[in-house]
């Protein structure tokens, strides 16, 4: 279940723990990757919801945060990567499907998987907790479905 033992998942887990916390015990604000394209579409769509003052004020430090995400992955495979690069063998065409219906689902449930699974859960938020549930459930169903199928 592990291949690689259980140790990165937990230690990854703990670092990105810490970062959010931190994040939010010095800006009161939760550290999610939705809200960063928002407030990345403020500099270019003149549309109300994106020129909010919300929106404004917090695209930079968002904007940070995401190339911080960046350059860790970036950092991981070239340092600790065992391939030295990063690889899937998914088709392009499915990884633009997924990222289509990964997005449409974060705006429909207003917010993402790491915002609710984190933030919101770590803050209480029953709307987060059910939208995690309902993210784990649609994933578990369609994982098995998509096995039932053959499609690999």
């Amino acid at each position: 279940m592990f291949p690689l033992g259980i140790e990165p998942y937990l230690i990854g887990g703990i670092i990105i723990g810490l970062g959010v916390s931190i994040i939010y015990i010095l800006t009161g604000l939760h550290a999610t990757q939705s809200s960063f394209f928002t407030t990345t579409l403020s500099w270019f769509s003149q549309l109300p919801h994106f020129q909010e003052k919300r929106n404004i004020s917090e695209r930079d430090w968002r904007l940070a945060l995401c190339l911080g995400l960046i350059s860790g992955a970036v950092l991981y495979t070239f340092t600790l990567s065992p391939s030295g690069m990063f690889v899937t063998g998914v088709d392009p065409w499915r990884l633009a499907l997924g990222g289509l219906l990964v997005g449409f689902g974060t705006r429909l449930s207003n917010g993402c998987t790491s915002g609710h699974g984190i933030s919101g859960i770590a803050s209480l938020s029953t709307t987060s907790l059910y939208a995690v549930i309902t993210f784990l459930g649609f994933g578990i169903i369609t994982a098995h479905l998509l096995e039932f199928m053959g499609v690999l």
